[in-house]
């Protein structure tokens, strides 16, 4: 669990390793390193950096294409240093043209993390699950996605194509684009907001011999589905967005509002862990060791 005087493991290689067990992996979401560190305590094996999530707790935005490369590498960066779990993360449009990719995929790589996933927006971007979505060419993404390849120093370092042509084209246009990143060198595919199961069955069949993202984006256009139903279909990563992100803030809001009736905390920290109980969460009990250690 992330000690301070830790090796650091090495990412890329343990999400590979991942890749290679039987059935879906699961990839809860987190926008800052106390949620990895919850997360790996919570017994998952990988965590996600979401874009979403990320806007969300520095800015106070939704996700339209406002933080850039070094404000979500910075954030990635924290995030890897808090938890021993691998880390894959978001890198929007890899802001900017080919150029600009070849740079995100080297940033993102120092920065610790097991891998991101690139899409085919047009930049400033967008929410894949909001209204409005425009694409680049189907030249362009791949152009992208092959200079991500071509720029990664660790060979096992995960490139995700995802593509969000479903909403201003259509599934074939998708699937089209999809193929197109796999031959460009991409290692897993992400098909962005399908709108039913037969669009998911149809995806998943097409592109049955190569790993692929399903993203359970509460409240998005694609529909809530069991893991059982995952598993059937044969989707490899599954990733949860904002479940904490939603989780945090109505924590958040029903505390704020208690606090708001009695004047002070004394009613809302009987729902809140301890201090003591939260202290131990973000590792005192190892500082206080290397302190004695160190005297």
């Amino acid at each position: 669990m992330a000690d301070l005087l830790r090796p650091r493991p090495n990412g890329p290689d343990a999400f590979r390793h991942l890749l290679t067990r039987p059935g879906p992996v699961l990839l809860p979401g987190c926008y800052d390193a106390l949620g990895a560190r919850l997360i790996e305590q919570a017994g998952f094996d990988v965590a996600y950096m979401t874009g979403f999530g990320s806007s969300a707790s520095l800015l106070g935005r939704p996700d339209v294409g406002l933080l850039g490369l070094t404000e979500m590498v910075d954030n990635a960066r924290r995030i890897t240093a808090a938890t021993d779990l691998p880390v894959i993360a978001d890198a929007d449009t890899g802001y900017g043209n080919q150029i600009n990719v070849i740079r995100t995929v080297q940033s993102y790589e120092q920065a610790g993390v097991a891998g991101i996933h690139i899409e085919d927006q047009v930049l400033p971007k967008k929410c894949g699950h909001m209204e409005g979505k425009v694409v680049v060419s189907r030249d362009e993404f791949v152009g992208k996605i092959s200079a991500a390849v071509a720029a990664r120093q660790d060979e096992n370092f995960t490139i995700i194509a995802r593509t969000d042509a479903r909403a201003p084209h259509d599934v074939a246009e998708a699937l089209d684009r999809a193929r197109a990143a796999h031959d460009a060198g991409a290692d897993v595919l992400f098909v962005e907001a399908l709108q039913n199961d037969d669009e998911l069955k149809h995806v998943a069949s097409e592109l049955a011999d190569i790993p692929l993202v399903f993203n359970w984006a509460e409240g998005g256009k694609t529909p809530p589905v069991t893991i059982d139903r995952i598993t059937e279909l044969g989707f490899k990563l599954v990733i949860m967005p904002i479940s904490t992100l939603l989780a945090a803030t109505k924590a958040m809001q029903e505390a704020l509002a208690q606090i708001k009736v009695d004047g002070t905390p004394v009613n809302a920290v009987k729902t809140m862990p301890s201090f003591s109980e939260f202290t131990d969460t973000i590792g005192l009990p190892e500082v206080t060791e290397l302190e004695q250690r160190f005297s």
